[in-house]
């Protein structure tokens, strides 16, 4: 007969295994720009659509030759929807917002773009080169926010870099940078 103790011991060691399991299958994904490289940390556990979606774009390729072509450098840079001559990549159906996850809008955090429709969300995301609580969801003026779902671990000083590039406008488009800043890859890591 199994003491209750017992079961407890087992219970507690198995949820101690699988926490570890999880935490050792946190996934990075490295940009390689042309400025240089910035690495982020995906938060599955928190926003599993949008790291799902995400890591899809990155396996497919979607982003390797896209610009970040919007840089305000009291806000964020974003990218990955954009070609050089600011011709809108080709994506899939949007995805569902996930931006009440407990994640904030902080200086090297990264989320989704969107329109105004707070589940619009396909392939361009923003690293925030300030802490922007505006955009969390129990700040926004709209109750929506945008979904954080991963954070800048290496590479600040290439954000950074990025948010200091001088911009202008190209077409109907303000903000973008006078010289593109490439994306030359995105790349799982483990």
């Amino acid at each position: 007969m199994t003491r209750p103790h017992s079961r407890w011991l087992g219970r507690a060691a198995l949820a101690l295994a699988l926490c570890a399991s999880l935490s050792a299958q946190a996934q990075n994904v490295r940009i390689a720009t042309s400025a240089g490289d910035i690495v982020i940390e995906l938060d599955a556990a928190k926003a599993p659509k949008t790291v799902e979606n995400f890591v899809g774009y990155v396996k497919a390729g979607h982003y390797n030759g896209t610009i970040f072509h919007r840089v305000i450098p009291t806000f964020m840079i974003q990218g990955g929807g954009m070609t050089a001559d600011m011709k809108e990549k080709t994506t899939r159906a949007p995805i569902p917002l996930e931006s009440k996850n407990g994640l904030s809008n902080v200086r090297g955090s990264v989320a989704m773009a969107r329109t105004g429709d707070p589940n619009s969300a396909t392939a361009q995301f923003f690293v925030n080169v300030k802490d922007n609580p505006r955009l969390d969801a129990a700040n926004a003026p709209d109750g929506n926010g945008y979904a954080v779902f991963g954070k800048v671990i290496s590479g600040m000083e290439v954000v950074d870099k990025i948010r200091d590039v001088p911009t202008g406008s190209k077409g109907p488009h303000d903000d973008v940078p006078s010289t593109p800043i490439t994306i030359n890859k995105a790349t799982l890591e483990k």
